[in-house]
């Protein structure tokens, strides 16, 4: 599932592959906790301070991608 991150102040935005469904991110986000962890699918985690975020847009599931993976 790809996750994109918006954060307050930040140019960019984060984008990362996770394992977790969209319910999971969903409740991870709405969790109320201070710093939200997620592990993407290479196994790295990214902390973000929940009181910065600006967005979290959930996409679809990432079955299906042509190319390389590694």
């Amino acid at each position: 599932m790809e996750i994109k991150i918006g954060i307050q102040h930040a140019p960019r935005e984060l984008v990362l592959d996770t394992d977790l469904d969209a319910e999971g991110v969903t409740a991870l986000v709405t969790g109320g906790s201070d710093v939200l962890t997620f592990t993407d699918t290479k196994g790295r985690t990214v902390l973000v301070p929940s009181a910065k975020l600006a967005y979290v847009e959930i996409g679809s599931p990432s079955v299906g991608t042509v190319g390389f993976r590694g």
